[in-house]
């Protein structure tokens, strides 16, 4: 359907960002991909014929590139997701201590890829975005972007800042139609919380479930706003 609306997605490789392509496509919308490796598209998503654009978070001109590759394409942009993203990790009082060339190597990369990136992307899709009059920005970020339970305080602060690019958004284009959402989830069933392994895979939040919530907030009515989706696996007090 040429005149199917157009989803731009960061991070669509694995995890949370392929669901949410899986979900978006079912609800029919085109696929635009940014992937850092082109060779890696799922082979679940390969069916949706989706557009396959190289995007490394760290190049400042890729977010540009993929905008002008979405829209050369297809013609419009109707929502874009980033979710690509890593998690760090970088505590403040490491023990045992971390030396520095370590602590600022991790600190760019997360400010990189977590809050330059998506600002990027985000300011070069705007246009297009608003242009269509129901455009939707969606931001990955984090409970770790409301709240700070651990101690990983890199990763805190750049989920932080993830929330208010996401605000800043929604405020910048509100009167054109578009409306943002900084979606929170606690732990997510994927390659990054590996690591974590105390926790239970089967219980903590899924891929497919996150996704199906995110596709409902990007199909809602620009009467019926969802600015932040906070998304738990378990009982937090004030979440």
């Amino acid at each position: 359907m040429t005149d199917a609306p157009v989803a731009m997605i960061t991070g669509a490789s694995r995890g949370i960002g392929a669901a949410i392509a899986e979900a978006l496509a079912a609800r029919g919308y085109r696929l635009a991909l940014g992937l850092r490796d082109t060779a890696t598209l799922p082979e679940t998503l390969a069916p949706h014929d989706p557009l396959v654009v190289r995007y490394d978070a760290t190049e400042p001109a890729d977010g540009k590139r993929f905008t002008e590759a979405t829209e050369t394409h297809f013609g419009r942009i109707d929502a874009l997701v980033n979710s690509a993203g890593i998690s760090g990790p970088l505590e403040l009082m490491p023990d045992p201590p971390q030396p520095d060339d370590e602590m600022e190597e991790m600190l760019d990369a997360l400010l990189s890829v977590n809050v330059k990136a998506p600002f990027r992307l985000t300011r070069a899709a705007l246009p297009a975005l608003c242009r269509s009059g129901a455009g939707r920005v969606i931001v990955l970020a984090s409970l770790s972007g409301k709240r700070v339970l651990g101690l990983n305080a890199g990763y805190q602060m750049s989920k932080h800042a993830a929330v208010a690019l996401s605000h800043a958004a929604r405020r910048a284009g509100w009167d054109q139609g578009l409306r943002a959402c900084a979606v929170c989830p606690s732990f997510v069933a994927t390659d990054m919380t590996l690591r974590h392994d105390h926790l239970p895979r089967h219980e903590i939040t899924q891929p497919e479930d996150l996704a199906r919530l995110v596709a409902d907030v990007v199909t809602l009515p620009n009467s019926a706003s969802v600015s932040e989706l906070l998304v738990n696996w378990r009982y937090e007090p004030g979440m």
